[in-house]
């Protein structure tokens, strides 16, 4: 035989098993869970990111971080700080002052209206 064609042939053969293993490496990489795997660890990786620009942004701003978060806090809790205030607030009204008594009146209520209707016509009698 040829040398060129050994050459040659021998050159497909390693052409071919260098496909064969780039086509192993790229079921490899686009199996679900390999795809999971690297999606999860560049969530933590970000997610780690992100926790250390917090820290920073805190240390460099402890006052105003502190601020918003009383913000928040008392945004969440609204209601019993509404609740709280009140009751602060009977709680320092003096029981020797008369209290204004207002008769409770019940609002009128308004009359019901009837639509008019067309007048109805009048029924025939049978007669005999």
């Amino acid at each position: 035989m040829n040398p060129r064609i050994i050459a040659a042939q021998a050159n497909v053969a390693e052409a071919r098993e260098a496909l064969i293993d780039t086509a192993r490496e790229l079921q490899q990489r686009l199996a679900p869970r390999t795809l999971a795997r690297d999606a999860w660890e560049s969530a933590k990786v970000k997610g780690a990111d992100l926790a250390e620009d917090a820290v920073d942004a805190v240390k460099r701003r402890p006052v105003a971080t502190g601020g918003v978060v009383a913000a928040i806090a008392m945004f969440l809790a609204r209601d019993p700080i509404k609740h709280g205030v009140s009751r602060l607030v009977d709680a320092m009204t003096s029981d020797d002052e008369p209290e204004e008594v207002v008769a409770k009146v019940p609002a009128p209520r308004p009359a019901l209206r009837r639509k008019r209707s067309a007048p109805r016509p009048a029924r025939k009698t049978e007669t005999k």
